[in-house]
């Protein structure tokens, strides 16, 4: 006898599409009933596609997210004097930097930093907008708003990173510039710049958070899997009539971890684990350069980090040695 569907068996429910529950007034009726069903996508989840809910909040994103990937990828083909083989060569290597720091929070030339700006601020609202489509759907499916919070948790790392920082440091030329490696060049500076970011206690909470929620999901994905020929993949089920798939789940983590989780308490640790990776870097970011100048020096200060062994020069704030430098 064949399994219930899980991510090793070709065992595949298909049937009439599923549109979803009824809505509540105020919300256009849902049209098209003819859904593609493929096979391939029924291997890692359900085959139908789509319908997709846009509205006008999704629309409005989609428009200025276009507008600010037009204006990143146009300005890097331009850097490659409008080469298309070029253009794919080097797309690693472009980027769309923002303005120099003559400029402080004005508003640059256009080539000095201006298209950097306009395409900061469309990908933002883009973001912000699409946001405000994650909630109210959300809410017009009587759901929690847990995703939406999600997702805000991330934004404010962004918002960190290319707004909020630059401001509190009064230049444009603080934030990240658009584009793959660079970002990752611009780490790699920022951190040396401010005395290597590891010594900063939030950068470790963050990757802490980052480790445990991928090892939690993990953990509780395979722990699913394992029982799914149970039904254990039926958690609704499991909950409402407690099931051999539950008990064994349960009895496996008292036997391997000593205590078990429940089948909504995994998720809310997972969830937390997350939510908490982006939100503990946005502060550690944040209070990098506008309140700790050397992160390494910060950690000696407070005992975090021990000092160089006496056969090395003492350490020296750089920031001391450009005093009087005009």
């Amino acid at each position: 006898m064949a399994e219930y569907q899980n991510l090793f068996t070709q065992v595949q429910a298909v049937g009439p599409a599923n549109l979803g529950v009824p809505l509540g007034a105020g919300h256009g009726p849902r049209t098209g009933t003819d859904l593609p069903q493929v096979h391939l996508f029924g291997r890692i989840g359900m085959p139908q596609v789509g319908p997709v809910y846009l509205g006008s909040l999704g629309v409005a994103s989609l428009i200025f997210g276009i507008a600010a990937f037009n204006i990143i990828g146009f300005n890097m083909l331009a850097q490659v004097n409008w080469d298309i083989v070029q253009f794919i060569r080097q797309l690693f290597w472009l980027s769309l930097e923002p303005p120099p720091p003559e400029y402080g929070l004005s508003l640059p030339p256009l080539n000095q930093g201006g298209w950097w700006l306009m395409a900061g601020g469309f990908l933002t609202v883009s973001i912000l907008l699409w946001w405000l489509r994650m909630y109210t759907r959300a809410r017009a499916l009587g759901m929690g708003t847990h995703v939406a919070w999600a997702f805000a948790a991330a934004i404010w790392l962004f918002l960190v990173l290319g707004f909020i920082r630059p401001v509190l440091m009064g230049s444009w030329s603080e934030a990240v510039p658009f584009g793959i490696f660079p970002h990752l060049d611009w780490t790699a500076a920022f951190s040396i710049r401010y005395g290597n970011l590891f010594y900063n206690p939030f950068h470790a909470l963050s990757i802490a958070f980052l480790y445990g929620a991928t090892l939690l999901f993990a953990m509780h994905g395979a722990t699913i899997l394992a029982v799914s020929r149970f039904g254990g993949e039926r958690e609704l089920e499991q909950i409402a009539d407690r099931g051999t798939a539950s008990e064994r789940a349960a009895l496996f983590w008292r036997w391997t971890m000593g205590f078990n989780a429940t089948t909504e308490s995994i998720h809310r640790w997972a969830w937390w684990f997350a939510v908490l990776c982006p939100l503990a870097g946005g502060i550690g970011i944040l209070l990098t350069g506008t309140v700790v100048d050397n992160w390494y020096l910060w950690a000696m200060k407070h005992g975090v980090a021990p000092p160089y062994p006496p056969v090395f020069p003492p350490s020296v704030d750089p920031a001391t040695l450009l005093q009087g430098v005009k």
